[in-house]
């Protein structure tokens, strides 16, 4: 079965509302386009990725579902909109007209009140995106993780795909509270979790030792069957260029089975976020 990248980015920075892309990040604060990407897929076998919002507008969505309607390795697009508006059930069900996307991320990480996920005036944004069959990509810190199960709990159904494993501080002294909200989201099973985003979270030199304990955490909690793996290209390059994460991620999943390695690497991404979109599966 081929595989599945289900965390890329694109940007443009003259589109101008990528707040958190400045120059301070050095190497990747340039454009980045479907054509910079292709050749690292081509190198590790990849067939498709997941496309996902780097900022948080309607515009750049629609700037991401024009790439993807034009790029043929683009499967489907994570966009964005205003949860907090008053028709934001009405635009969920916009966007889901265009059978490219398949999930929904508020930038949670960067809103300041943490209690957001938790609030009850979402109700009808969330309710419509279990309605809409779309996917909630949750990108969050440990601290959300228990808001982000109040939120489950309202919305049983709501689908759900924690970014980066919830962004621990890998080698830090304290990771008891991922853990913990780790394991507590973990017990809904329409909760995934991706394995992406992990380098940029290790300290400078990171070596694959430093991600162990994490990775096998997630896997204790998700199972195969529930994690998914991503580049978080062009933001991995921070830590790791492609080919080294690709190689890393690989040797983690060395234990598992070839029928689990392959639900990992692209037939979980299949599943959540393009299968019950109705869209084409095979690739």
């Amino acid at each position: 079965m081929s595989r599945i990248d289900a965390h890329q980015h694109v940007w443009r920075l003259s589109r101008g509302d990528y707040g958190w892309l400045t120059p301070a990040l050095g190497p990747i604060y340039r454009d980045f386009t479907p054509d910079d990407l292709a050749p690292h897929l081509a190198a590790h076998d990849i067939a498709a990725t997941i496309l996902v919002q780097a900022a948080p507008t309607a515009a750049e969505t629609a700037f991401l579902l024009d790439i993807a309607r034009t790029t043929d390795f683009v499967a489907g697009v994570v966009g964005w909109t205003d949860f907090d508006a008053p028709d934001a059930p009405a635009a969920i069900a916009g966007l889901a007209a265009n059978p490219l996307l398949v999930g929904l991320r508020p930038m949670v990480q960067d809103i300041a009140d943490d209690d957001w996920l938790a609030r009850a005036a979402l109700a009808s944004a969330f309710d419509a995106i279990v309605a809409q069959n779309l996917v909630f990509d949750a990108l969050l810190k440990p601290r959300h993780l228990p808001r982000l199960i109040a939120a489950l709990d309202r919305h049983p159904q709501l689908a759900v795909v924690i970014d980066h494993g919830a962004k621990p501080a890998i080698g830090g002294d304290d990771d008891d509270a991922w853990r913990a909200g780790i394991a507590a989201a973990a017990r809904y099973p329409n909760v995934a979790c991706k394995l992406s985003g992990l380098v940029t979270e290790a300290p400078a030199h990171w070596q694959i030792d430093d991600l162990r304990p994490y990775v096998e955490y997630l896997l204790t909690c998700f199972g195969p069957q529930r994690l998914i793996w991503g580049s978080d290209w062009p933001v991995v390059t921070l830590a790791a260029d492609y080919g080294r994460w690709v190689a890393a991620a690989e040797h983690l999943m060395a234990p598992l089975d070839d029928e689990a390695r392959a639900a990992v690497f692209g037939g979980n991404a299949r599943r959540i976020y393009l299968a019950h979109r109705g869209k084409p599966i095979a690739c």
